[in-house]
């Protein structure tokens, strides 16, 4: 990580992994980012209230990674990061893996000062270097120009709620 991180701009904060103890902090970063979406809080709660023990065991055992950035030991970034399997596909024809960023969060304070473009640069640096050549997010509205800004592309992807 440390050849990655002097080309990065964390304007003065530390970059590091993310950890088991982070597990609250990943949380209410992913509740707040669907809330200012325009999430229903009842509905979030819920979500959180499922998703806490789905991130417990990928902490655990490594499948969910990633990185927080801190100022004076307090966590006001972070980045989640997977290895997610899929099939070979035309943007990757010979790789049955896919990196998926989610969770892209930093607290309000601290905004406007390309933490997340960081974090980004930070996360691509992290799938090179774990082989992966392609990845994929899903992108809020107010994260959408951070990630175009970075050479991201939207996609022909469609979604339905199932049953």
């Amino acid at each position: 990580m440390k050849e990655m991180l002097g080309e990065i701009d964390f304007s003065g904060l530390k970059a590091r992994r993310l950890e088991l103890n982070d597990l609250q902090m990943i949380c209410v970063h992913r509740e707040t980012m669907f809330l200012e979406a325009g999430g229903v809080p009842a509905e979030l709660r819920v979500m959180t209230e499922h998703f806490r023990p789905w991130l417990h065991r990928r902490l655990v055992d490594g499948r969910y990674y990633g990185f927080a950035l801190m100022d004076d030991g307090q966590p006001v970034a972070a980045i989640g990061l997977m290895t997610i399997d899929w099939p070979p596909h035309p943007a990757h024809p010979n790789l049955d893996q896919r990196g998926y960023v989610l969770n892209v969060f930093v607290e309000p304070a601290y905004r406007r000062r390309g933490l997340a473009s960081a974090l980004m640069k930070l996360a691509e640096a992290e799938f090179v270097q774990r082989g992966l050549s392609f990845a994929v997010l899903h992108a809020t509205q107010a994260g959408q120009p951070v990630y175009d800004g970075l050479g991201w592309a939207a996609t022909t992807e469609m979604a339905k709620a199932i049953g």
